[in-house]
């Protein structure tokens, strides 16, 4: 078993599924009818992305190992995702911000992943780009709204800004199996999307007439290593109980 490609995979997978699991929390709840909708439609896009990723981990784990055990029966230090995904939705502008952020990493990154030496993987991204083209507009669109909007959106934006932007450079910080994954031609080389993200985020927020924080600050980190915020243990909690009660039920 190639080690990397697993948690290399299983990496795309958890941050599919807990922002995505994130992301369904907003059902019943939206602003209006058309954006609940639309938010618990990327929830669901999510849902799928992650279920091709861990369909292809438990193809390469083996014994026994299917999409549901490695979505429901692992612990949060074995879980890969970045801190982003797995914060608190707050308010409709810290949900649609982050979702902004990690829309515009997930599509330079799939982007990317298109062209991998692993044809399993160029697949999943080929098939979730046409999702995250759309998710990117949609949160573009709200952000500009929000920012350039009146006073009470504005400051939630900025709030919401000051909530987020230090977890945004974990997304380009590679952790080992990041970097044997480009070293073996089937990774993205995060620090070449980096520039991409600057640029898409810095034209956004001009329309948004935002600012972008100035000065080198400090970012969070480690969700990739298993170090994760509170957070991610009540997701779990809640995401798994059913198959921890009842192993093995199916519908």
């Amino acid at each position: 078993m190639n080690s990397s490609l697993l948690n290399y995979t299983l990496q795309l997978a958890d941050n599919a599924l807990i922002i995505g699991h994130r992301n369904s929390e907003w059902c019943g709840h939206g602003p209006i009818l058309e954006q609940d909708i639309a938010i618990s439609n990327i929830a669901l896009d999510y849902i799928g992305q992650a279920r091709n990723f861990y369909q292809y981990a438990a193809k390469l784990t083996g014994n026994g190992a299917t999409e549901d055990s490695l979505a429901y029966l692992r612990d949060a230090i074995d879980y890969k995702n970045c801190l982003l995904t797995e914060l608190p939705n707050g308010d409709w502008a810290q949900t649609t911000l982050r979702q902004f952020f990690f829309s515009t990493y997930q599509y330079f990154l799939y982007q990317q992943l298109q062209q991998s030496t692993d044809q399993q993987l160029a697949a999943i991204a080929e098939k979730a780009f046409k999702e995250v083209t759309y998710h990117l507009r949609w949160s573009s669109e709200w952000v500009i709204r929000l920012g350039d909007g009146t006073e009470e959106s504005r400051g939630r934006m900025l709030h919401a800004i000051d909530e987020l932007w230090s977890f945004t450079g974990e997304l380009f910080e590679g952790d080992s199996y990041e970097q044997q994954a480009v070293n073996d031609g089937y990774g993205v080389v995060l620090q070449d999307i980096r520039n991409s993200w600057m640029k898409k985020v810095a034209t956004v927020f001009e329309e948004a007439t935002l600012p972008i924080p100035a000065g080198n600050i400090w970012m969070q980190s480690c969700g990739k290593k298993g170090i994760h915020t509170e957070h991610l243990g009540f997701i779990l909690a809640e995401m798994q109980f059913l198959q921890r009660a009842y192993p093995g039920a199916e519908w």
